[in-house]
């Protein structure tokens, strides 16, 4: 009995051994391989299996199991090192081939994003000394918080047939007079980068511009350009404007008809002095960028005058980001550079809006849909005329809210809590 516990113990030994060195997996093969090893055993000659005399006492060489380092190895099963080696070739030809694809995509990627970044940011018209230097420290807003930034997108009444913003601007974005500031909306962006507010500020809100005393603010661009207005938003608000935005209209139409029109339902027929027909007819219209020019500049006859037509222009921004930054825009190498030619093509930035900061914008806020954008008015009081003109009284009280979470990045919170919020719906003018 002992003599035979001590022979399994050294036959097992021997063909765990041989088993690691040939290279196969021992937990799969060591059955086959210890049952093949024991019917070629029962062949020799005088061999009587494990437990018979051919089983050698302890520390004796046992002539079917050759002892480390003395005589060859024993053979493995017929076959089974071709088949493993032709395994071996096969597994290293698939990793390789694998390894050649990731690499080659990874280079094509890495080649196409540099193209694009190189391409499109030295394409984009930068807007030079566009925020003010003059401000004393008292009248600087702090810091935004957080990460979060806020943009200042302005829309021009270049009154010119030249285009003054974008990548083919044939005249400057302002010469004193020349231009008036239509469009005003404070572009907040989160510091998790998952939604932006727009807010709309009226071009006849009655304000105090430095330097100028009260004045409708769309005059602050007339009168010193952006820094100005800069500086005036600043001063209203208390909410540091981080960069600056700028399209003129010919730079809106050739926008709209780049990316094919767009659908605008106007809820009931209203009045249309700026183009045919008279009136826009309730339902959805099919629109190419003069009509949506038309109709984002329309102010007569709507309801709530200057503020339809905000929430006009709003509309408009939505129906074209809907379509812009649709589903694959971003993975789809086509999609992605048709609308980062849209885009360069007519917009203008701030130079301090720099290659890396575009690119970076433009990378976090891939995820970010039309319906993860939130448009409002500021809070108005009222209307009123002074010196002859019309303007738009905002709400102190109300406005201070809206400054406050933008500042601290809480305009989620602001608008879960807060109620009578003039908010884009689905019903426009």
């Amino acid at each position: 009995m002992h003599v035979t516990a001590t022979g399994d113990a050294t036959a097992t030994r021997g063909v765990t051994e041989v088993t690691d060195e040939t290279g196969a997996e021992p937990p799969a093969r060591l059955d086959d391989l210890m049952s093949e090893r024991g019917a070629e055993d029962a062949a020799e000659p005088g061999s009587e299996g494990a437990t018979g005399p051919g089983t050698a006492e302890p520390g004796t060489a046992d002539p079917g199991v050759p002892e480390e380092p003395a005589g060859p190895e024993p053979a493995a099963p017929e076959g089974e090192p071709d088949r493993r080696a032709r395994r071996r070739r096969r597994t290293r030809r698939v990793l390789y081939g694998a390894l050649s694809l990731l690499c080659a995509g990874v280079l094509l990627i890495a080649g196409t994003g540099y193209w694009a970044y190189h391409h499109y940011t030295g394409r984009v018209q930068r807007i030079p000394n566009a925020f003010p230097t003059d401000v004393p420290a008292s009248a600087q807003p702090k810091p935004s918080k957080g990460g979060s930034q806020t943009f200042l997108l302005v829309g021009l009444d270049a009154r010119s047939d030249l285009p003054t913003t974008g990548k083919g601007a044939k005249a400057a974005e302002w010469k004193p007079g020349a231009q008036r500031s239509d469009t005003m909306m404070l572009v907040h962006i989160p510091a998790n980068h998952k939604n932006a507010y727009v807010v709309s500020l009226p071009r006849d809100s009655w304000v105090n511009i430095p330097g100028h005393g009260m004045a409708k603010l769309n005059a602050a661009f007339s009168w010193g350009g952006p820094p100005l207005l800069i500086d005036t938003v600043q001063r209203l608000t208390k909410v540091k404007i981080d960069h600056l935005m700028v399209i003129d209209w010919s730079g809106f139409k050739k926008l709209t008809d780049a990316v094919g029109g767009v659908d605008i339902t106007v809820d009931k027929t209203v009045s249309r002095r700026n183009g045919p027909g008279g009136v826009w007819t309730a339902g959805t219209h099919h629109m190419n960028g003069s009509e949506a020019l038309d109709y984002v500049r329309e102010r007569y006859g709507l309801p709530r005058g200057d503020l339809d037509r905000t929430h006009r222009q709003q509309n408009f921004l939505r129906a074209v980001l809907g379509k812009m930054l649709s589903t694959g825009t971003f993975t789809n190498p086509l999609k992605l550079k048709r609308t980062l030619d849209q885009v360069t093509s007519v917009v203008s930035f701030d130079d301090k809006l720099s290659n890396g900061d575009l690119r970076d914008l433009v990378w976090n806020m891939r995820g970010v849909r039309s319906k993860d954008m939130a448009f409002m008015n500021a809070p108005v009081a009222g209307f009123d005329t002074i010196d002859k003109q019309s303007v738009v009284l905002l709400d102190a009280n109300a406005t201070s809210e809206l400054w406050e979470a933008m500042r601290n990045d809480t305009m989620a919170h602001y608008m879960a809590t807060t109620d009578g919020v003039d908010e884009l719906g689905t019903h426009v003018s």
